[in-house]
């Protein structure tokens, strides 16, 4: 059964590949040690000693912004970001907080349809948030679930 540790600064060459693996438009080694730095909620999920994946939480007062959740490719389709979302969630409602918000690009099906599935629902757009391939910026879905 897969668990959640903290993440430290060992763990960043680690994160930093499965995020290039995962993502065409992937955080850096430095984003992530930003996010250690600046004293956000960041978990190691793992099984045996294999990081399956991770996940980033910024707290504020009565909210998680969900910045980051990625599963190892080499891990997709086996409802393992079902279950770290939802260990997520856990974490947050444990930490008495309202609600969990999130931003989720509109060409993100997978995405889309794990946090509709776990009750997350629309309740914005950022228009032109997200770098793409071409000269164009892709829009940003803003959702949320209340805890």
């Amino acid at each position: 059964m897969p668990s959640l540790r903290e993440m430290g600064h060992a763990d960043l060459d680690t994160v930093t590949r499965i995020e290039q693996s995962a993502h065409a438009h992937p955080w850096t080694r430095g984003n992530f040690s930003d996010a250690l730095g600046s004293g956000y909620l960041c978990k190691v999920y793992e099984q045996g000693g294999v990081t399956l994946g991770y996940v980033v939480l910024m707290l504020a007062v009565d909210e998680a912004q969900l910045l980051n959740l990625t599963i190892a490719a080499e891990h997709w389709r086996k409802g393992l970001g079902r279950a770290l979302l939802s260990e997520s969630l856990n974490m947050a409602h444990g930490l008495k907080l309202r609600r969990m918000l999130l931003e989720v690009r509109p060409s993100n099906t997978a995405a889309l349809g794990l946090y509709r599935g776990a009750g997350f629902r629309e309740i914005g757009l950022r228009r032109r948030y997200y770098p793409a391939d071409n000269t164009e910026r892709e829009d940003a879905i803003v959702m949320e679930r209340l805890l």
